[in-house]
């Protein structure tokens, strides 16, 4: 039986007689509003009738606008890209939400939201927005990943402290090759709201997407489900032995930040003294006001070393914000320091177009000659021996403190004060056989080398063997403010912390 219904207005409600089960129906939906906080609003469409169909799930971003979840309670909720599950989270339209379009998520206490799918593998770059709700204090949130289906999550990048109505985006960078979910998880409790908005997953190809359609195919999703007998024996998995030194891209893991972001460093130009940068080499966090790298990291095996030549392009780098100052060849010229790599031109001789991109000016610290030329080529090559040996190694370098003495004295700085000349300069180098489950076999394996250095920015007093600077990632960490090997599970990232190797030769 048709019933109409007039809207309703803020000052109160106007109804045209009805059919009895339309008031059956306004009483549910006032069940539901009553169970929303009553600081806030939550304005929910009526869901349509289901479909025997899963529709064709979209391409991310993941936008919340097709959603119509009104409560905190916990759910599951179909969406663009796929369902997602909601915990102490809905999806608020009200004008105290900030989205770009009419909807954004939003977690209270300890919510979380979560895909129910996976994304189809290839996804280099996570890409979130978030809030504060109204006018609520900071929040703190994590990113949680999955690349098994959803049975285990570990924490990616560091943890990001939200405040402000303004949406800012945050870049996960360098994450994995295989099918993988996320989940975002509120973790700084019950008194300010967090809204999320605009999630995307993105690969090489372009946007992500989700493997098969809905919410199918999963672990948890389908964990109470019967399945269907196999038609055949299911073959085992391959085994890699470790150190076989192939150099093919076995690890999904060997990613250029797979060992997490030191600095929880963003894609926000804002964040001018901790920009995320990402290179198909490497990936920096760059510090704008000092014109150099707080750090660089990079991932090392076979695949990476080749034939190719030095190119020696020294140029700026075209992928800075506009509005940060760049650095140039010319920032160094006469200066008395070389313009030292931190990923070297060395470890990415596959090809010239790899090779080309360490010569970008924001790879580059002013290093004192000696230090360059002796102490750091020295270490660089023994690190590419063990590779020939069968190992692989995920490598990170920076710099601290301020003034260094190159080979026209001491300076503090370069180009006008553009450029900071470090005092110290450092690098950590994680060495292990050339394998499968690599962040698995860090935690793991006590085989597992972590070699830390830490050098004098000093032309006259820097001792050609680096086996002289040998230091923890502790002290490194003390020396610096960074957070080193955070996506490792704690208890093994403080353990290869304290570690100081011998730099013994093999």
């Amino acid at each position: 039986m048709v019933f109409h219904l007039a809207k309703r207005g803020r000052a109160g409600a106007y109804l045209r007689p009805m059919h009895a089960s339309a008031y059956l129906t306004l009483a549910a939906l006032g069940l539901l509003a009553c169970s929303q906080q009553p600081a806030e609003t939550a304005t929910a469409r009526v869901p349509q009738a289901s479909s025997t169909q899963q529709p064709v799930p979209a391409p991310f971003p993941e936008t919340f606008e097709a959603g119509s979840k009104g409560a905190y309670q916990e759910t599951d909720e179909p969406l663009a890209t796929g369902t997602w599950h909601f915990q102490d989270a809905l999806i608020g339209s009200s004008p105290q939400d900030h989205a770009h379009g009419e909807r954004a998520a939003r977690l209270r206490n300890l919510g979380r939201i979560a895909m129910r799918f996976d994304a189809k593998a290839g996804v280099r770059r996570i890409t979130i927005s978030a809030a504060a709700y109204g006018t609520d204090g900071p929040s703190t949130w994590e990113l949680w990943l999955s690349r098994d289906g959803g049975r285990t999550y570990a924490r990616t990048g560091a943890p990001v402290v939200t405040s402000g109505p303004a949406l800012v985006p945050h870049v996960f960078a360098g994450l994995a090759n295989e099918p993988l979910r996320l989940e975002i998880r509120k973790t700084s409790g019950p008194k300010n709201r967090l809204d999320i908005d605009d999630i995307t997953l993105e690969t090489a190809a372009g946007p992500a997407v989700a493997v098969g359609a809905g919410a199918t195919g999963g672990y948890f999703e389908n964990r109470n489900q019967p399945q269907a007998p196999a038609t055949s024996p299911k073959p085992a998995p391959t085994q890699y032995p470790a150190g076989t030194g192939t150099g093919q891209a076995q690890d999904p893991n060997d990613a250029n930040l797979a060992l997490g972001n030191p600095s929880g460093a963003t894609s926000d130009p804002t964040n001018a003294s901790n920009y995320l940068l990402v290179h198909p080499e490497f990936t920096i966090g760059y510090n704008a006001p000092r014109g150099i790298p707080n750090w660089v990291s990079w991932h090392l095996d076979k695949a990476d070393l080749g034939q190719a030549p030095r190119q020696n392009n020294f140029r700026p780098d075209a992928a800075l914000p506009r509005q940060f100052y760049q650095v140039t060849p010319a920032s160094y010229a006469r200066s008395g320091f070389d313009k030292g790599h931190n990923c070297p031109s060395g470890d990415r001789t596959a090809d010239l177009d790899a090779n080309s991109n360490t010569f970008l000016m924001t790879n580059m610290v002013p290093q004192a000659p000696h230090n360059n030329q002796q102490t750091w080529a020295h270490l660089e090559e023994y690190g590419r021996s063990q590779i020939q040996r069968g190992q692989e190694i995920y490598v990170i370098m920076g710099s601290y403190g301020r003034g260094g003495t190159g080979a026209n004295g001491f300076v503090q700085t370069l180009d006008q004060g553009r450029v900071t000349v470090p005092a110290r300069i450092w690098k950590v180098m994680v060495i292990l056989p050339d394998g499968l489950n690599d962040l698995q076999r860090i935690a793991t394996d006590p085989t597992v080398r972590v070699l830390a250095i830490d050098t004098p920015n000093d032309n006259n007093t820097v001792n050609p063997d680096w086996r002289q600077y040998l230091t923890s990632v502790d002290k490194i960490e003390a020396a610096t403010g960074l957070d080193l090997l955070s996506a490792l599970p704690r208890p093994a990232q403080a353990r290869l912390q304290k570690l100081v190797d011998t730099g013994r030769a093999e």
